[in-house]
Parts: C-alpha cells; sequence; structure tokens
C-alpha cells in the first residue's frame, strides 16, 4: 500500500518537479498558445491575450537552466520577437547551452574538493592545527 501511496503522489498530477501538472495543462490547454519549440523539445506557449508566457519541459526535471538563453529573453519580456522568427546570432566563442549539474552525479568536482572521493595526499606545505 505504502508503495502505492508514493507512486501516486510522485506522479505529474500532484507534482512540479517532474512535469506539468495537470492544473498546468488544463490551464494550457484552455488558454495557451503554442508559440514555439526549442531544440531540446521544451515547448513555449503564451497567453491568448498575450499577458502570460510559460515552457513546458519535454523529459527529465522541471530545471530553469534547461531554457536556451534566447527563450529565456523572450520568457522573461526582454525581448518581444520569438527566437524562432529572430533568431540570436551566437558569436564563434560561445558554447552550447548546457543545464545546471549542480547536485547531480554530473556535477563538476575539482581535485582536492570536499566532497571529492579522497582528497590529495599532501606534502611538507601542510602541517594539520592541533590544540
Amino acid at each position: 500500500m505504502t508503495g502505492l501511496i508514493s507512486k501516486l503522489f510522485s506522479s505529474p498530477i500532484f507534482t512540479w518537479w517532474n512535469s506539468a501538472t495537470f492544473g498546468t495543462r488544463l490551464f494550457t490547454s484552455r488558454k495557451g498558445v503554442k508559440v514555439g519549440e526549442d531544440n531540446q523539445g521544451n515547448v513555449y506557449y503564451q497567453e491568448k491575450n498575450g499577458h502570460r508566457r510559460w515552457v513546458i519541459y519535454k523529459n527529465g526535471p522541471v530545471e530553469a537552466s534547461r531554457v536556451p538563453a534566447d527563450w529565456h529573453g523572450w520568457l522573461h519580456y526582454t525581448v518581444d520577437e520569438l527566437p524562432s522568427e529572430q533568431p540570436i546570432q551566437s558569436k564563434p566563442w560561445e558554447k552550447e547551452h548546457q543545464e545546471n549539474m549542480t547536485g547531480t552525479a554530473g556535477a563538476y568536482v575539482p581535485a582536492g574538493a570536499v566532497n571529492a572521493a579522497q582528497r590529495a595526499s599532501t606534502t611538507a606545505d601542510y602541517e594539520a592545527w592541533r590544540p
């Protein structure tokens, strides 16, 4: 019984961190107009009267860093043109969009970090403090 309850309350009907909730999907179907999609499959909507803008993520966790910069600008009313209509010209030194991996197994951990598997051995330049 506990497994069933756990499964039920981790479904998108009740949680927002897995996907759009039932309420968001209902609101989107009633008042939303699809305006575009990014290369990750995230779908962007705006209200029929143009007041609200939102994104429904394709798969995976709901994480703001999964929104590319051009769509981020549109979502936050920095630009009014859709990125699909007027794409941002990227510079040769710019990298591809990468989501924030903090808190996941793919997070960057530099050598000697506190959460690294084992601290590198030290030489005579370090002596532990003793009271």
